[in-house]
């Protein structure tokens, strides 16, 4: 198991990412930070305070659960576990920044996308990934990447204090 990124390297790539995603957004356009359900959300909830320091103070939170959208629920039949989604803006005319851990085939920011979209008709949506391990089977590309990494037969594990008790990105075959 390699190391890809320690605790300090995590939290030197979200301010990283913070900065660009800040510099993103047009001017008097209201702001919503979307985390994908489980990393993703813990990671939006740590690029908060970040954005607010890199100057957008008009921001709203939200998390979101993509199970009941994946093409695969039939596969997982009653091992599926249904979380909540807690939106509580209305997404239209919001410049949301989706939020995740890792992306790879594409498959759960396609069923965000469509989780999103049925709440409502937001002014854009921007992709924020802290891995991006390339393999794509969707023709989707983030917007904004904290590392990039070739892993086609490898397997890459984002740990969080939240929900693993220690911040760190690892790679394994």
């Amino acid at each position: 198991m390699k190391t890809l990124l320690d605790e300090n390297g995590i939290r030197q790539t979200l301010q990283r990412l913070a900065g660009e995603i800040s510099a993103s957004v047009p001017p008097g356009c209201p702001v919503g930070i979307v985390g994908i359900r489980r990393r993703g959300d813990e990671l939006a909830r740590r690029l908060l305070p970040m954005l607010k320091g890199c100057g957008l103070s008009d921001l709203v939170y939200g998390s979101l659960d993509i199970t009941l959208y994946r093409d695969d629920l039939a596969e997982i039949g009653p091992s599926a576990v249904v979380r909540t989604t807690e939106i509580d803006f209305d997404v239209a005319g919001h410049y949301l920044f989706l939020i995740d851990d890792v992306i790879y085939t594409g498959r759960s920011v396609r069923a965000a996308l469509a989780a999103l979209i049925d709440l409502g008709r937001p002014k854009a949506i921007r992709l924020v990934v802290l891995v991006d391990r390339g393999g794509r089977e969707y023709p989707i590309q983030p917007d904004f990447v904290g590392i990039r990494t070739s892993t086609d037969d490898c397997h890459v594990t984002v740990c969080l204090k939240a929900t693993d008790g220690v911040d760190r990105v690892e790679i394994a075959p």
